[in-house]
């Protein structure tokens, strides 16, 4: 089954005229209604860190090398034994679905024709189920809390689902602050009143494209894998979204995974070596820094501060990774300089895919893998592999 935009012809129209990935972001604030637009954009309290994020990436420089002929020059790369024509991925995004008609197929399926990985979120709309029988390789991101019957429920699910690779995320202990959500007028599950309704009527494409559409054909979006039953609607008056005992998950829940689940094992929210250390001693596959794109610890240090670090620590054991800020292959290149072996990149692709569906998910994938093998001719490096701490410098 493939997931087509409700006009393929106006939603590549709509791509023509982005050259960067931020692009998609401008476009995205226009298309999306007020709410949906801020739950993406936005971050916790001060968004100190969603903008250590940004500027981290200025704290480095690059030291090109001349002379080389890089004519054969290749982004392509491997990661759990499996080629990519990228060293980057799609990042899990909740309720994408509700931005972007299908919208976790819709990513599956460009991350699939762009020969990336796409990590599907336990906060999605669409059963697990569906996406896997789309996307077989792609990853499942969990939030599990700290109640064995429900983790080891989930896992199962996950298995027969035929899904290979799960990623746990543990920076999740509690709800943040997003006082920023709450002035936009976003909630979960959203909460319908004049407010709500005039962000439909002011957003018509959206609204008949996304929306409209959604319920007509699946009726009202649930949350469909934070556990193995069915969550909250994604719209009501009276219904409380349940998140679980977060807060009790801990070490020895970690080892039960390892030891329940046969397939790779991510850990997703590393930002101490110590951690990443412990992590890498339980028998997880691999580890991914990042502060939740600045959306849970209002303050925490970007994952590229954290990254040279923790590479350091566990990077000769397991597969370390980032995410975080990105949009240029000039990023990318300064994360595999400093010790990532691969980069997940999250908002920039449901922007994309908001605007213009499958095309522009396609596009921003397009956009990166343009970017960054250009990037390496004038960086001086023919394979993603030879990307090191030798070609760049603090600025």
């Amino acid at each position: 089954m493939t997931i087509r935009s409700g006009n393929t012809d106006r939603s590549t129209r709509l791509c023509r005229d982005v050259l960067c990935l931020d692009d998609f972001e401008i476009k995205a604030r226009r298309h999306l209604p007020k709410p949906l637009f801020g739950y993406i954009a936005g971050a916790t309290e001060t968004n100190a860190s969603l903008r250590r994020n940004a500027e981290a990436f200025q704290a480095y420089a690059f030291r090109p090398r001349v002379l080389r002929d890089v004519s054969k020059r290749s982004t392509e790369t491997s990661l759990f034994g499996q080629s990519y024509a990228a060293p980057f991925g799609i990042a899990p995004m909740g309720i994408s679905a509700l931005m972007a008609y299908r919208g976790d197929i819709v990513l599956a399926q460009g991350a699939d024709q762009s020969g990336i990985p796409m990590i599907i979120s336990g906060s999605s709309l669409i059963p697990l189920e569906e996406i896997a029988a789309v996307s077989p390789q792609a990853w499942f991101q969990a939030y599990l809390p700290g109640e064995p019957d429900r983790i080891d429920a989930l896992i199962d699910r996950v298995g027969a689902a035929g899904l290979r690779t799960l990623l746990l995320t543990v920076d999740t202990a509690t709800l943040p602050n997003r006082e920023n959500n709450v002035r936009a007028g976003f909630s979960t599950p959203l909460r319908p009143g004049l407010r709500l309704a005039w962000q439909g009527i002011s957003h018509p494409r959206w609204t008949t494209g996304t929306f409209l559409r959604t319920i007509a054909r699946h009726g009202i979006p649930h949350f469909e894998n934070s556990y193995a039953t069915r969550g909250a609607p994604i719209i009501s008056s009276n219904v409380t979204r349940d998140l679980g005992r977060r807060d009790h998950l801990n070490w020895d829940h970690l080892e039960r995974i390892r030891n329940r689940w046969s397939g790779k094992l991510v850990v997703k929210g590393i930002m101490h070596p110590d951690d990443a250390a412990r992590a890498v001693d339980t028998g997880v596959d691999g580890v991914l820094v990042s502060n939740h794109g600045g959306r849970q610890l209002d303050g925490t240090a970007s994952p590229l501060q954290a990254l040279p670090e923790i590479a350091s620590r566990v990077g000769d054991r397991v597969a370390v990774m980032v995410d975080g800020g990105f949009r240029r292959g000039t990023d990318i290149m300064k994360a595999l300089a400093l010790g990532a072996c691969f980069v997940f990149v999250g908002r920039p692709f449901l922007y994309a895919a908001a605007v213009a569906g499958l095309p522009g998910v396609l596009k921003a994938a397009d956009i990166l893998k343009t970017e960054l093998h250009s990037n390496m001719a004038l960086l001086g490096v023919t394979k993603v592999g030879d990307i090191s701490a030798d070609y760049i410098t603090r600025a």
